[in-house]
């Protein structure tokens, strides 16, 4: 503060320097010009502002010159130069403030910007960098590396959980080759191998070999996630008749894993259950695209079937709200901790017992449904309690906004 106070003073002194400067160069100039004019100025004042009167004294037959001055006149000169000089000045100072503002405006960004600077670069505290007057700007760009921070340590654990992945498909890939190479060495060899073992072979090279198909597939959808741009292509949409269209083809997937599902489509607006597309009330539609929405809705029905306990019920539930439709997907299966439910849709997420179990992929799946969600204005939510995994789908039935 001191410094800046010097500085502040120091600026005072040199104005006022310059004006008395200014004031004596005006007065020499002034003279210069009277003495060079031989009087120029004084026969101009006499000439326009002094009135001269011969006055005769009849005594002596003489007289002499009696000189007046016109003060009216002299008045109207004084005011007109008064006031060309107080504009003239107004100017000046003007320029002057505007010279200095810019030039001040320039120090101020180049002083800012060298504080960020170092601000960004070095693990400092914003107190230590920035001085009191720059308080706003310390708040800002504290807020600014924090999140900057935050980004940074998200995507350090998102690469790292990239690497782990792609790690442990890389070891897994190794077990089911081996298993099927092994198995189809024995049956090359062994020509005469009783049928029925030549069966079992045949049957674990199989499963052995959609084992390593599926790994392999998570591989691409690693590469094809980190390529892709999402672009909606919008269309008026049958929610309704989607969701019951989906159930159906899930129904092979259902029966394996020993589950069902049922399907609720509910109005909050009219307080009552709809059972299916035959129902006499129209269908609820939203404005969205049909190829993505389906997407979303297969990958939360994949991941509720994969961690759900067998032979359970699903329950798929469309709700109504008036300018939004909510969607919900309950299991029941163990409890997903709070630590890890604020993940599940982090990209290349997996809980703990995906890899050695054959559920879940490569830890896209929520995380696609939640950009295209996104996109599309919406939001999408998970809660986990008591053995009780729901996730919840926002989305609004009108939503125009460009993508």
């Amino acid at each position: 503060m001191f410094f800046h106070g010097n500085k502040r003073l120091k600026r005072t002194v040199i104005t006022l320097l310059i004006i008395v400067a200014g004031l004596f160069l005006c007065n020499f100039l002034y003279l210069m010009l009277d003495y060079g004019f031989n009087g120029f100025v004084r026969e101009w004042f006499g000439r326009e502002y002094v009135y001269m009167e011969w006055v005769p004294i009849e005594e002596v037959a003489d007289g002499y010159y009696h000189m007046t001055i016109q003060w009216s006149k002299l008045k109207e000169m004084v005011f007109k130069v008064f006031l060309w000089t107080v504009i003239a000045l107004m100017l000046v100072i003007r320029l002057i403030s505007v010279v200095y503002a810019s030039r001040r405006e320039r120090q101020v960004i180049s002083a800012a910007g060298m504080m960020m600077s170092d601000f960004m670069r070095h693990d400092r505290e914003a107190s230590e960098v920035f001085p009191a007057e720059y308080a706003e700007v310390s708040l800002q760009m504290a807020q600014i590396k924090a999140a900057m921070q935050r980004q940074e340590q998200l995507q350090k654990e998102e690469a790292s959980r990239k690497n782990d992945l792609i790690t442990y498909l890389a070891h897994d890939l190794k077990t089911p080759l081996t298993s099927v190479v092994g198995y189809l060495s024995l049956l090359d060899e062994a020509y005469d191998m009783p049928r029925e073992q030549k069966a079992k072979y045949i049957h674990i090279t199989l499963d052995k070999a959609q084992r390593l198909e599926k790994l392999i597939n998570e591989f691409f959808e690693i590469t094809r996630y980190n390529l892709q741009q999402i672009v909606l292509e919008k269309e008026i949409v049958d929610l309704h008749f989607m969701l019951i269209q989906m159930t159906d083809e899930f129904y092979p997937i259902l029966t394996a894993h020993g589950n069902t599902i049922r399907l609720d489509l509910y109005s909050r607006q009219e307080g009552r259950e709809r059972k299916g597309p035959d129902d006499s009330e129209e269908n609820v539609t939203v404005y969205a695209d049909s190829e993505k929405l389906a997407r979303v809705f297969n990958n939360i029905l994949k991941n509720a079937i994969a961690y759900s306990y067998p032979n359970t019920e699903i329950l798929v539930r469309c709700i109504n709200a008036g300018e939004k439709v909510y969607v919900t997907f309950s299991n029941r299966g163990k409890t997903i901790p709070a630590q890890k439910l604020d993940a599940v849709f982090e990209k290349f997420f997996r809980l703990d017992d995906a890899r050695s179990t054959n559920s879940g992929g490569a830890g896209l799946g929520l995380a696609i449904a939640k950009d295209i969600i996104t996109l599309h204005g919406g939001t999408i939510t998970a809660d986990s309690t008591e053995e009780a995994t729901t996730f919840t789908v926002e989305i609004p039935i009108y939503h125009t906004e460009s993508t």
